[in-house]
């Protein structure tokens, strides 16, 4: 489990303010908010990239507020990839395991389940120039995930990619999600992503949490966000016609997770796409 307690963060021109929050052990949790109001900063405060004025960090029971980055086991996948250029695929997603190495943890070799299920074994003598841009999010899903993390910071993986190459990415996540078992918190802005992925989702901004529950609460209900930011999506049919429409299939329990998809206002509802609709096989935390 994730506990950040009243996390206080002071870049000068931007605040994170008293930020209280519970993630699960295992839960894909996503972060919505607009841009500038302070997602990737809590990533990398969580992460140990930035320092923080006030407030606490737990990881499982262990605080990790002032731990070095390298001792939280925690990973990160950013939106730009960040590979190696002068490294192959093996030896990228190999990075991290050989520091494991020296450090004494045994098996260094690459995990093959995990390549197998990103599909990368082709790839593997390959530089990042040679590869699309949906290849190298996976090398770096792979390098993230190839040091086993307890828990996996995502800040808009998908956001960089052509809408082919996203879909196909949102796959793999929830394969990856589905087979570790880790805990994944993602930053996105993409309301298909957060009702694709999530199993619960929060609103921040302007450096303050707003909102936080299951993804049929918040779009249900949303709090003060809705006409800031979200004020362009017709959440329950009502506002403008020309808007795209959330649509729940309701009344059924959240777990398993409701059929949800995003339809035209006015349009008859139709069953979603599989690709929209995440199953998981192990029992709610």
């Amino acid at each position: 489990m994730i506990s950040i307690r009243n996390l206080s963060v002071d870049l000068g021109d931007f605040q994170l303010r008293d930020l209280s929050l519970e993630i699960a052990s295992g839960e894909f949790f996503i972060l919505m908010g607009p841009t500038g109001a302070g997602k990737t900063i809590l990533l990398e405060a969580i992460i140990g990239l930035v320092p923080v004025a006030g407030g606490e960090i737990f990881l499982d029971g262990d605080r990790i507020t002032h731990l070095p980055p390298e001792k939280r086991q925690i990973g990160i996948v950013y939106q730009d990839y960040a590979l190696f250029p002068h490294l192959t695929v093996r030896e990228n997603i190999a990075f991290g395991r050989r520091f494991q190495a020296a450090a004494g943890v045994k098996n260094s070799e690459l995990p093959a389940d995990l390549l197998a299920t990103l599909e990368l074994e082709p790839l593997l003598s390959r530089y990042p120039g040679t590869l699309s841009g949906g290849e190298q999010q996976r090398v770096a899903l792979a390098r993230a995930l190839a040091v086993s993390p307890r828990v996996l910071l995502l800040d808009e993986p998908l956001s960089a990619l052509d809408p082919r190459f996203r879909e196909e990415l949102r796959h793999y996540l929830r394969l990856l999600h589905r087979q570790t078992g880790t805990t994944f918190l993602m930053v996105t802005h993409d309301f298909a992503e957060a009702l694709a992925l999530a199993e619960r989702l929060a609103v921040i901004n302007r450096g303050r949490l707003e909102q936080a529950g299951t993804p049929e609460e918040i779009f249900r209900q949303p709090a003060a966000w809705k006409s800031t930011w979200a004020g362009k999506w017709n959440w329950n049919g009502a506002a403008s016609p020309s808007a795209p429409r959330i649509s729940f299939s309701a009344p059924t329990p959240w777990w398993p997770p409701a059929s949800r998809t995003l339809l035209p206002a006015g349009s008859a509802a139709s069953p979603p796409p599989a690709s929209t609709t995440r199953w998981r096989s192990r029992s709610p935390t």
